[in-house]
């Protein structure tokens, strides 16, 4: 493979910092060219806004090749994006020890959109023993709809017990506290222009999120900084 020269190489380090300090500080667009500009590089707000989208579900992907495993007990619940200036809906769920365990954005609030995010979350993280939800009917039904069909698709033929639903706003003050990290960044964003781009955009926060706790396995050094961490992935 031919090597890329110095220039292309220095392009990509700004490139790629610029993608890490928006999805992960609060800073704008518009703070990001200012920064550039400081280090005399010329770029548009709007362009790093396309380099966001462009680079952010490729680094997701490979950030969940490394993801650590999950305990058996989550919390779900739903929070409030704001886009075009209408309330859409971001289902997230965490287990016992605060990892992020799953999210899906949605732009209703209803039974269809909690299925779809409970079999997201099964088909890739497996059955959980426990799952805690703030006393939403929707989710109660959408778990148990999901759980059933699940267990009707293991071809296995082992006995799978039902997962047990706990319903409790106490218990789920985890993840409303967790949702905080999110909604801080997304605040300064001054709302989103599109579902889609909201969709892509809260996928890079959320993999920061994760970067921050550590959720990420590097055999030679567990406790890498986010930083370090970023650069592995884009490498």
């Amino acid at each position: 493979m031919r090597r890329s020269s110095p220039t292309t190489r220095a392009c990509r380090t700004f490139l790629l910092l610029c993608v890490r300090w928006y999805l992960a500080y609060n800073l704008s667009l518009h703070d990001l060219k200012e920064m550039m500009a400081e280090r005399g590089i010329g770029v548009d707000h709007s362009t790093i806004h396309r380099w966001v989208i462009h680079f952010a579900p490729r680094l997701l992907e490979r950030f969940n090749r490394r993801k650590r495993a999950i305990t058996g007990k989550w919390h779900v619940d739903e929070t409030y994006i704001k886009v075009r200036g209408e309330w859409m809906y971001l289902y997230r769920a965490i287990d016992s020890v605060g990892d992020t365990v799953e999210f899906w954005f949605s732009e209703h609030r209803d039974l269809p959109a909690a299925k779809r995010f409970f079999r997201k979350a099964l088909d890739r993280l497996g059955r959980p023993d426990r799952i805690v939800i703030d006393g939403s009917q929707t989710n109660h039904e959408a778990i148990t709809s999901c759980d059933v069909a699940n267990r009707l698709q293991d071809r296995s033929r082992r006995w799978l017990k039902p997962i047990t639903i706990r319903k409790s706003r106490y218990l789920n003050n985890r993840i409303e506290q967790d949702h905080r990290r999110i909604k801080r960044r997304v605040r300064l964003m001054l709302a989103f222009k599109s579902p889609a781009t909201a969709s892509i955009i809260l996928s890079g926060i959320e993999m920061l999120h994760m970067m921050r706790k550590r959720q990420a396995r590097y055999a030679f050094n567990p406790n890498l900084s986010l930083a370090k961490q970023f650069a592995i992935l884009a490498a």
